[in-house]
């Protein structure tokens, strides 16, 4: 009897993970090659001018990694991207605390912000090519631009969302302005931050390429505009897929990010 007790436990935590698997994460592989079966067997009926497969687009893709092209637009790419990303969270994120907090900087910049924002912001591409030239000067001011108001906007929620409560608590106990800042707001905003980096990103990856149609010098939209010139689907979708997966990667990182800052909204979703 000892021996039977003993061995039940060991039953339980046996059955336990079998419990706790996720089948979402087989529902999503499922779907995924079932996708991929589907455009293999409707690509090759279509003309390979206008659409291509994926086995097609593999072995474009290996002749491209062979010949190091895909790897130096990956490169200049990613360097544009983050370089411009980067410079646009700062901002965003300076501009955004600064507006949320205090009322006069906000009434004397909310019109430019506003304005901004509502203007389609890819029309100014001409005249920034204008300003910088066609090397990566333009396409980071360009990245840079229209990154930054999502982190903008959210940031500045998040600080007038801060519980007013907090503040005059902290006034009470004699705390400065710039312990309230640090130790109140800033805390209090950071999820919107996140959410406003993440919405940045998508932002960033479509003015990257944007910038690089006008441009055509390097980068993966050069290259959907060379090989669309060329009339080469099957190299035209690499580039077209790399920038699909640069965006869900990045997505997901800030994403993470922002739930370890903030593991309530997680839960809440």
């Amino acid at each position: 009897m000892i021996h039977q007790e003993q061995a039940e436990p060991q039953i339980e935590l046996m059955e336990a993970p079998k419990r706790n698997f996720d089948k979402s994460q087989i529902i999503r592989i499922v779907s995924i090659i079932a996708v991929l079966i589907a455009w293999e067997f409707f690509g090759r009926q279509v003309n390979p001018l206008f659409m291509s497969y994926p086995t097609a687009i593999l072995e474009a893709a290996r002749t491209l990694i062979a010949n190091g092209e895909l790897l130096g637009a990956i490169r200049s790419s990613l360097t544009t991207l983050l370089v411009g990303f980067v410079g646009a969270s700062v901002i965003g994120a300076a501009l955004g605390l600064l507006i949320g907090r205090y009322r006069y900087f906000d009434a004397a910049t909310d019109w430019f912000v506003n304005a901004l924002y509502a203007t389609p912001l890819v029309a100014l591409i001409p005249l920034v090519v204008l300003w910088f030239g066609l090397g990566d000067a333009a396409k980071l001011f360009i990245v840079t631009l229209m990154a930054m108001f999502p982190v903008l906007m959210n940031t500045a929620v998040g600080v007038r969302n801060v519980p007013r409560a907090l503040i005059d608590v902290s006034t009470a106990f004699a705390a400065n302005e710039r312990q309230v800042f640090l130790k109140i707001i800033l805390p209090a905003s950071a999820p919107y931050m996140m959410t406003g980096l993440r919405l940045g990103i998508g932002r960033a990856i479509i003015a990257m390429v944007v910038a690089e149609f006008f441009t055509s010098l390097t980068g993966l939209g050069a290259l959907i505009v060379k090989y669309g010139n060329q009339y080469d689907t099957a190299s035209m979708f690499v580039p077209i897929l790399v920038l699909m997966l640069l965006g869900v990667g990045l997505t997901s990182i800030v994403r993470r990010m922002e739930e370890a800052l903030a593991p309530w909204r997680k839960d809440g979703e």
